[in-house]
């Protein structure tokens, strides 16, 4: 079958309404191909893929080695069953104590990102016996019952309240709302290092250790999600290690399986483990931590630290800062800004039309790219750590090429988009929209009926 027509066979049983935003945004194509930090559609025509699933292809896509590693573990072993002890289990929590900052020394596995921020909150609750909750405006957990609470935008919220009660939100980076609410009666704050959902934006200096210091006077624990930020994204093993900060919980996922194997994991000091030794069976997940989970994330730990992809990671980055730098000097009316570390890169726009209108010109020139879902108004870069630095160069290239592109269309960088595509992906990924209720009966609402916008 097709590419296109299992593109159909989504509009029709998945959801139209996502592949007719996609489209909208220049990013209707099907991934046929996939290698190194590229993929290729169902013509053969090549793009670098500057989404790389929000960081879970660190190591590449298609890894041959990983990709090694995940045919010979499913020789021997399958998921495993969940409730029995398991060798595997016990390697790759030893393995990422070792490489993990500090004391971190137990680990509980899941099978997304939401489920084990659900898992290190349920535990700040257990260990302190607090209620509170503090996470960030604009941050980004998943999407699941705590986590969902503790996200930073409220259109993810709205439609399914009353949600999760005591939890509140600061502003990221700013350390007196913090202060002045964290108090004896909050269990945890739960930050991002690095913001990614929320516009690549990256806290002050000091402000992590601050708020580990917040922490540590008032009982609170610290949890750090790094599952978009961990292994080398940023330049460094994990983001906290760029200020020395080590959290009570820290949240992994996204690149531990390879981009072959959904896995996450969260550790934690192996003293505020007391509660699950005495009660092991209240909290289970039946894919999460499955014995070939783990040997996928064993190999990608080794070839990530056997290749220093964060080292690469750095080298790259400063290679595409060089070349924003040259970017803002001949687009100032529209790049203010460029932030980040390492590959986790966010470039800063005027408004919140750049970014919608700057996706489809970027796929017309051979890069995948997408805006911010809490910020149009920031293009996120965040390739596969392996990228080249010719590859780094043609993503400079094609940057360059369509915001000239766009002042060649004679538009001004301020008003609306030129058509209703990109205003459509605009409002769906980025402003702040109510969902109505749904509809009562099937029926066609818009677009062909196999999907087709």
């Amino acid at each position: 079958m097709r590419m296109s027509d299992l593109l159909g066979s989504f509009g029709r049983h998945v959801n139209p309404g996502k592949l007719r935003i996609l489209r909208s945004a220049g990013l209707g194509i099907t991934e046929a191909k996939r290698s190194g930090a590229r993929i290729w559609d169902e013509t053969g025509r090549s793009y670098i893929d500057c989404v790389s699933g929000a960081g879970s292809f660190n190591a590449g896509r298609g890894n041959p080695a990983l990709v090694e590693a995940l045919c010979q573990a499913a020789q021997s072993v399958d998921l495993g069953n969940f409730l029995l002890a398991s060798p595997w289990k016990g390697a790759l929590a030893e393995r990422l104590a070792q490489i993990s900052p500090g004391d971190l020394q137990w680990a509980m596995f899941g099978a997304s990102g939401g489920e084990v921020v659900d898992f290190a909150i349920k535990l700040a609750r257990a260990w302190t016996g607090r209620p509170g909750i503090i996470s960030a405006e604009r941050s980004y957990h998943g999407h699941t019952g705590f986590a969902l609470s503790a996200i930073g935008r409220a259109t993810y919220q709205e439609p399914f309240g009353p949600l999760m009660p005591g939890f509140t939100k600061v502003p990221f980076g700013e350390i007196e709302p913090l202060t002045s609410l964290i108090d004896e009666s909050v269990a945890a704050v739960i930050l991002e290092p690095i913001q990614g959902e929320g516009g690549i934006r990256v806290p002050p200096a000091g402000y992590l250790r601050a708020v580990r210091a917040l922490c540590d006077q008032t009982g609170a624990l610290l949890i750090l999600d790094e599952i978009q930020t961990g292994f080398g994204r940023t330049g460094s093993l994990f983001a906290a290690e760029y200020e020395g900060v080590v959290p009570d919980v820290m949240t992994l996922g996204k690149s531990l399986g390879g981009g072959l194997y959904p896995i996450t994991a969260a550790l934690f000091r192996a003293g505020m483990g007391d509660w699950l030794v005495a009660n092991p069976f209240l909290h289970l997940s039946t894919f999460g931590g499955s014995d070939l989970g783990c040997q996928v994330a064993l190999a990608t730990i080794d070839w990530i630290l056997a290749q220093d992809l964060p080292g690469h990671a750095r080298q790259m980055g400063e290679r595409f800062a060089l070349g924003f730098a040259a970017l803002q000097e001949r687009h100032p009316e529209c790049l203010t800004e460029v932030r980040g570390r390492g590959l986790m890169m966010g470039l800063q726009f005027t408004d919140g039309s750049i970014g919608p209108r700057l996706s489809p010109l970027l796929a017309e020139r051979g890069v995948v790219a997408i805006y911010s879902g809490n910020d149009p108004s920031v293009m996120r870069l965040q390739p596969p750590l392996v990228i080249t630095a010719d590859e780094v160069d043609l993503v400079l290239a094609a940057l360059d090429g369509a915001l000239a592109e766009l002042g060649r269309q004679g538009k001004a960088f301020g008003a609306e988009a030129g058509s209703g595509g990109p205003r459509e992906a605009t409002m769906a990924l980025g402003a702040e929209t109510r969902v109505g209720r749904p509809r009562r009966r099937p029926g066609r609402e818009g677009g062909r009926p196999d999907g087709d916008a």
